[in-house]
């Protein structure tokens, strides 16, 4: 019976996200009582978007890839250990053992909070279970216990919830997504840094009064801080900086300008297609839980349809490159993650309320921090390759998504016990994050309060 469930989970899993979302979906918002037709056209519309996410990410990566490849040939970059990003990282991570009972676990420990009040996260988003599966996976990889594994899955699902209560209210007042939270990813389990360096800014005279946002940059420079204009300003200047001529820079910058554009109404799409759901499940929480609030969780992809999150993850390209350099006995060569860093700093463009200079310090310790990890977990990414027979032993693999997560770090290295100095250093940093992220939720809680009493 377990290998005939595990079998259907992993048969719909390998069809990829642009399937399984749509099914999972339709399926979920006709057993809350949406009508079958209504929720069909919600199921292919989500399809239609992450078809189209896939697109583009298909083509950053395509494009942007041989150029951030090309620019660290350039500059000489003799890194040992490549990238392989999650696109590489999630086929190994579903490879897992502990892939088969992940979801149950996960979904299991969701309803659990939900039931004990917990959590205000309701997660949908079956897919990036992928990540509480890495945890879980990596754990298992390297103790060889599975116990510690699934104990893995349950850590990372519990955190990622709170996650999505804490940054919920940043989605509904910043990207305006009304109702919906994005508890998992880079964006989540990354943004806290986010929230302690939006508090030293706050301290900092004169460089607390800089604000470079999308408004304020159209007001001084016009034309030029529109969207379209910006993608084709950052896409050439990466083509540039790669070493191609004006046939390849240019091209290159168009692409870019395309990204910019096409991105919002593809996120447009995924959300026309989630507003049966939304609603239906609000009405059915709001009746079991006397209007309690209630947040859907989704893919951190719908943040990418704001101009801020993709301009600042076009900046990163040749920046995570120039900080691989900078950071002594980096091993790391970034790759994989470079056309998708607009993930990592996703949330974090909300916390600074789309202040781009907030975002780029703030993105810079997001980047550096996910470096400094992944250089640390090497060795079990590649254990848990050589287990899923993903690579031959002797071989070095690395993810900056996911193998640069606290989380996963933190949990294995209790474990493990490797290099104690660095596992301290970065659980009481990470603490510490932690805590500020509560106090800028209730701070922002409070502003917006106060916003609606004046209304």
């Amino acid at each position: 019976m377990l290998n005939a469930a595990a079998y259907v989970i992993n048969y719909i899993i390998d069809m990829g996200a642009s399937v399984m979302l749509p099914i999972v979906i339709a399926l979920i918002s006709i057993a809350i009582g949406v009508k079958v037709g209504k929720a069909v056209r919600s199921g292919l519309m989500i399809g239609v978007g992450f078809v189209g996410l896939g697109l583009i990410v298909d083509m950053m990566n395509a494009e942007v890839g041989p150029a951030a490849q090309a620019m660290s040939e350039r500059f000489g970059l003799t890194l040992s250990v490549v990238d392989v990003g999650w696109p590489g990282m999630s086929p190994i991570t579903w490879s897992s053992p502990i892939a088969t009972v992940a979801i149950p676990v996960a979904i299991g420990v969701n309803v659990l909070m939900l039931l004990l009040k917990l959590t205000k996260t309701v997660n949908i988003d079956i897919w990036n279970i992928w990540h509480m599966t890495f945890t879980g996976a990596i754990a298992y990889a390297v103790t060889g216990n599975f116990a510690i594994g699934i104990l893995g899955v349950v850590v990372h699902a519990a955190v990622s919830y709170k996650l999505g209560d804490l940054w919920g209210p940043l989605l509904t007042d910043y990207f305006e997504l009304d109702g919906l939270t994005a508890p998992h990813g880079t964006s989540a389990y990354m943004a806290p840094f986010a929230c302690l360096v939006d508090w030293i800014i706050d301290k900092i005279p004169g460089v607390n009064k800089i604000d470079l946002t999308a408004d304020t940059l159209q007001e001084k420079v016009g034309v030029l801080a529109e969207p379209v204009v910006i993608g084709g300003i950052l896409g050439t200047i990466i083509g540039f900086l790669a070493g191609y001529d004006p046939q390849g820079a240019f091209p290159l910058g168009i692409k870019m300008s395309a990204v910019m554009v096409l991105m919002p109404k593809i996120v447009k799409c995924i959300m026309d297609g989630l507003m049966p759901l939304t609603e239906r499940a609000k009405e059915m929480m709001n009746a079991k839980f006397n209007g309690a609030e209630f947040y859907i969780g989704l893919d951190p992809a719908v943040l990418l349809g704001d101009p801020t999150v993709v301009s600042a993850g076009l900046i990163f390209i040749p920046l995570t490159l120039l900080f691989a350099v900078l950071i002594p006995g980096n091993t790391i060569l970034p790759f994989g993650d470079l056309a998708t860093i607009s993930f990592f700093i996703a949330i974090s463009v909300a916390v600074h309320k789309g202040n781009l200079f907030r975002s780029l310090i703030s993105g810079s310790v997001i980047m550096i921090v996910t470096l400094l990890i992944t250089n640390q977990t090497v060795a079990w990414t590649t254990a848990l390759a050589v287990t899923t027979g993903s690579i031959e032993p002797g071989n070095l693999l690395a993810a900056m998504d996911q193998g640069g997560c606290p989380i996963t770090y933190i949990f294995t290295g209790l474990f493990t016990r490797e290099n104690i100095f660095g596992l301290i250093l970065v659980a009481a940093v990470y603490a510490v994050c932690l805590v500020f992220s509560v106090m800028h939720s209730k701070k922002r809680a409070a502003e917006l309060a106060a916003e609606d009493a004046e209304l």
